[in-house]
């Protein structure tokens, strides 16, 4: 399927594919019972999948078109489409509803009558949208993150702290939905230790064994200065001292190759390009990040946490500010070298945990309102019919 988009273009080229996407959204009508769902440009994944799997729970029957990259065969009941391609422009056209987790691609033109929930990826530690000052240096990208933003009709929240700050560092006036996140919903389902059992079976973890989930967030100079990723964890020190009852998972942030996770050894697995993170939250026992927002979504399983932070002072002054200390609110030991973090994960029945003060302070200060019922909230409110 070809594309109408090309970096490379001459200035004139990308002009003329501009007006040709526009006039293929402008065939046909939106129609309400057509969705266009984008989760991360092309996976079936978080909050976006939640909601769809709540409409199809409810017996809705609109057509259910994906931005779709897996490598597998996509899921039975949806019509993939390739992101900027000629079968996406032409589905864009004509739905009447979309459901995005991040922002759309560029030559996505909202047509009246669309309704657009963005149900966004993750509550902020680290700095966004307009208070982010790197976007400062880019006023072209700048200016097209607010034209996005201005297509938004409803934007969903996990907790007030959250809608407070998405409402400024998007601009946003429109109506946030204090619903909690639908991804987490799995977290709560009944469903869950069968789950656990089955993911664990199928990434290779013992029975009995403790799953160490390492998720940490991407770093912009990194990334941009085209280092991608260092581990910086001492992995053979950590499956010394830890020995064969553990598994460190390895998940890189979605920007980054997931070949680079390839540094684990025998001791772990990377998971980087596994489908959907919900899942390893289940399988994990534990869960090592920095900054990234799976602090907040994990908090809803009660299991305990670890936060590396080597570069604490780097990436919290000079790469992209917080919103909160750190230090004062983590659920769980705040370590800055791989012999702290391996020293508190030999002792892991000290780590905070659901029943802990700190631990509940966390959770009913950031995800509030994950109880298990997020989807059926925001489908009540956006999705009238259904």
């Amino acid at each position: 399927m070809v594309a109408l988009t090309d970096g490379n273009a001459s200035v004139a080229t990308r002009i003329a594919r501009g007006f040709a996407a526009r006039g293929l959204q402008r065939i046909g009508r939106p129609s309400p019972q057509r969705v266009l769902f984008n989760s991360f440009y092309g996976q079936f994944s978080d909050s976006p999948r939640a909601i769809y799997e709540e409409l199809l729970r409810r017996g809705a029957t609109q057509s259910y078109i994906w931005l779709y990259r897996g490598r597998d065969r996509p899921p039975p009941g949806i019509t993939p489409v390739t992101p900027y391609a000629i079968d996406y422009l032409r589905e864009a056209g004509r739905a009447g509803y979309v459901v995005a987790n991040v922002q759309m691609p560029e030559n996505y033109r909202k047509r009246p009558g669309t309704v657009f929930l963005q149900t966004w990826h993750g509550t902020p530690l680290k700095r966004i949208g307009l208070d982010n000052d790197r976007w400062k240096a880019n006023p072209r990208g700048l200016a097209r993150m607010v034209r996005e933003y201005a297509k938004w009709d409803f934007l969903v929240s996990q907790s007030p702290y959250s809608t407070e700050i998405l409402r400024r560092a998007f601009g946003f006036e429109g109506e946030v939905l204090e619903t909690g996140y639908p991804r987490n919903d799995a977290l709560s389902a009944g469903d869950g230790p069968a789950r656990r059992k089955e993911v664990r079976e199928a990434l290779g973890i013992r029975e009995g064994a403790r799953a160490v989930l390492y998720a940490p967030t991407w770093r912009d100079n990194l990334v941009k200065s085209g280092s991608g990723f260092t581990l910086s964890i001492d992995v053979e020190r950590m499956a010394d001292r830890l020995g064969s009852d553990h598994v460190l998972l390895l998940r890189l942030h979605r920007l980054l190759d997931p070949r680079f996770g390839d540094v684990v050894g025998d001791f772990g697995r990377n998971v980087s390009d596994y489908p959907d993170i919900r899942e390893l939250y289940l399988a994990a026992d534990v869960m090592i990040t920095d900054y990234s927002s799976a602090m907040f979504d994990f908090a809803v399983t009660g299991k305990p946490m670890l936060f590396f932070t080597a570069d604490l002072e780097e990436y919290r002054d000079d790469v992209r500010g917080f919103y909160f200390d750190l230090e004062a609110e983590a659920p769980g030991p705040v370590c800055r070298t791989s012999d702290e973090l391996i020293a508190a994960l030999e002792d892991i029945s000290s780590l905070h945990a659901a029943g802990s003060e700190r631990y509940a302070r966390f959770r009913e200060r950031f995800c509030p309102f994950d109880d298990g019922r997020a989807a059926a909230r925001v489908v009540d409110r956006v999705f009238p019919s259904a």
